[in-house]
């Protein structure tokens, strides 16, 4: 038997369940296409900064993260941007917002992954695509003068769309994840990690300090080519309570106790609450019940919470998903339950009337 002819029948111990293998640009390629203008990169530097001081100084203004659960609908979301915009304005006095622009979905089991994975809704994952409009949608949303927040999930999204991020977060299910850990450590914004979905808030303590630290991982560079990626730790990480699966983490007593895990290993007690999965039961309209609850803690002299997050879309609720396009209601969800357009603005303004006494006292 010939040398060709042995190596020809030796099995193949890799890639047996890979279908198919696409190219995608490389990030500087994407970034050259869709390049973020000046004023953009001012803004987003801005932001951050802004950020920063809301959540370790004592800024006393209320960092609001609001928007939908995910972006799915380029016009709904553009819409809901510009009503925002408008919202924000009238209440920057006391109240920061930053549009959740979530491009990735974590999933218990299956299920639509997010624009980027999945941007057509039909299961033909056109990644290249998707980045190319999670680029154009964050370019549209920083031009209405907001900025701009996402969960990062996969760990190579960061160098297509990072720039454009002024907040960014690490969800329940990947805060005890060494890779995301790592990922967060080389990030140039503030990032908030979230409570375990079991409710603990030390994996959540334990990944601000691993995420602030130097590390060095697998990842890609600018040009596409793996890389090991070399970090200097990033130092604006704070904790997010979500609930878990024992319920709501929003009470005195859990505020409480978080600051005191927080200060035992010697990191500042900001807290940013998340107001809806568990902390609201996964029920969309009980999110302003938990905002409120907030605000009577802050009336009531505290100064750890600086901030919280909320599910809002143009319409209520969320629709079953997949269906026929044609079919899906303009404006609601297909990922987790938002409240509506008119209960965004009413709970705005509550904030924001509701922090008065905060500002007369300073």
């Amino acid at each position: 038997m010939s040398q060709f002819t042995a190596l020809a029948t030796v099995r193949k111990t890799s890639d047996i369940n890979v279908v198919e293998t696409r190219p995608l640009p490389s990030p500087g390629a994407l970034l050259a296409e869709l390049p973020k203008t000046e004023a953009q990169a001012e803004f987003v530097t801005r932001a951050r900064e802004d950020i920063r001081k809301l959540i370790f100084t004592d800024d006393l203004r209320f960092l609001l993260i609001i928007g939908p659960c995910s972006i799915h609908d380029l016009k709904a979301g553009r819409e809901y941007a510009q009503k925002l915009a408008t919202l924000a304005k009238e209440v920057s006095d006391r109240v920061m917002i930053v549009m959740r622009v979530y491009f990735e979905k974590p999933r218990t089991t299956v299920g639509w992954k997010g624009l980027i994975m999945d941007p057509h809704l039909d299961g033909s994952h056109d990644i290249a695509e998707g980045l190319r409009l999670a680029r154009t949608f964050l370019r549209d949303v920083l031009d209405a003068g907001l900025p701009t927040a996402t969960e990062l999930l996969d760990p190579i999204t960061p160098q297509y769309i990072a720039d454009l991020i002024c907040w960014s977060a690490i969800g329940a299910r990947t805060t005890e994840s060494q890779t995301h850990r790592q990922m967060a450590s080389g990030l140039s914004m503030p990032l908030g990690f979230k409570n375990g979905t079991d409710g603990s808030l030390t994996s959540a303590t334990n990944a601000i300090k691993a995420a602030s630290q130097p590390q060095t991982f697998l990842g890609i560079g600018m040009d596409g080519a793996a890389s090991a990626i070399v970090t200097r730790g990033n130092p604006d990480c704070h904790i997010v309570l979500r609930g878990g699966a024992n319920g709501p983490n929003y009470s005195p007593e859990h505020i409480a106790q978080t600051e005191q895990l927080l200060a035992k290993a010697g990191l500042p007690a900001s807290i940013l609450v998340d107001c809806s999965h568990d902390n609201s039961a996964k029920k969309p309209e009980l999110q302003p019940d938990v905002m409120r609850a907030i605000l009577g803690q802050i009336a009531a002299g505290n100064t750890s919470i600086m901030g919280a997050m909320v599910e809002s879309n143009l319409g209520a609720g969320n629709q079953a998903f997949p269906q026929p396009l044609e079919k899906l209601a303009y404006g609601v969800s297909i990922t987790d339950g938002c409240i509506d357009w008119a209960a965004t603005e009413t709970m705005v303004r509550e904030i924001h009337t509701a922090l008065a006494p905060r500002f007369s006292q300073a």
